[in-house]
């Protein structure tokens, strides 16, 4: 089955959100009600052409095959802001686009519309019928200074995806994103990201229900492996719950 009809045919209980791993740092998330939020796809090679990083993962699927409510880009870094599947993903005039301010630059670019999108800042909330989208201060240095962690409330739970970050003890001090129920964090320790041992570092001080790494195995240039962040994890701190989500793979909080 596509990763598109799994989402599309994914039923969510009330309390529940669904969560789908889309492959270096992107997500799709599902309510019940249907409403999909996608998050920092990356869908095409364009990260060859600019940069000369080489897809390693297959694509997960094209942007026209799915029409999502919301599309979420943490900031303006074509992993997360892909400007060859933006376009397409926002064809739908329905389609909302939840973005940081340094992506406001591609947008122009790209001719997008404006009436489509709603920039945020740290401290910055947008509240859907059913969800609340919470920007939250990261550091990934001068590459790109306005890139945000974000928090999801739906359905009683709360997701922190931290994006592309590194590790700042003051950062993770915010009683906001302690003791969520699923956190999402990158380990590649390139480009100014955590590494496995600093992400499971934040696991333990954060002390989620659940955490999920990001941000490995699609291009050589990254890095990450998330075998070495699960050693650490049951080495240092086998109390605390992790899970090493396949490209594609689907799980409920």
């Amino acid at each position: 089955m596509k990763i598109s009809e799994n989402i599309a045919s994914a039923t969510v209980k009330n309390g529940s959100v669904a969560v789908f791993s889309m492959g270096q740092a992107g997500f799709v998330f599902k309510l019940p009600d249907g409403t999909t939020l996608a998050l920092d796809l990356y869908l095409s090679d364009c990260c060859e052409r600019y940069f000369g990083f080489k897809r390693i993962m297959p694509k997960i699927m094209s942007a026209d095959e799915y029409t999502f409510d919301y599309v979420v880009a943490s900031h303006a870094h074509y992993d997360h802001f892909d400007p060859d599947s933006v376009p397409t993903l926002l064809s739908n005039p329905c389609t909302k686009m939840l973005a940081a301010c340094d992506v406001k630059v591609e947008a122009e670019r790209l001719s997008l519309r404006e009436d489509q999108i709603t920039y945020l800042g740290v401290g910055d909330s947008f509240e859907g019928e059913n969800f609340k989208l919470t920007a939250v201060p990261c550091d990934h240095g001068e590459l790109a200074p306005d890139a945000l962690g974000l928090v999801l409330e739906a359905e009683g739970k709360k997701i922190y995806v931290m994006g592309d970050t590194c590790f700042r003890a003051d950062l993770l001090e915010n009683g906001f994103i302690k003791n969520c129920d699923l956190l999402i964090l990158p380990i590649n320790g390139a480009f100014g990201n955590l590494n496995s041992e600093e992400a499971a570092k934040v696991v333990s001080i954060l002390k989620p229900k659940l955490a999920v790494p990001c941000h490995y195995w699609n291009f050589a240039e990254h890095g990450g492996d998330p075998n070495a962040f699960a050693a650490i994890m049951k080495e240092k701190y086998p109390e605390h719950k992790y899970f090493l989500m396949q490209m594609g793979e689907k799980m409920y909080i």
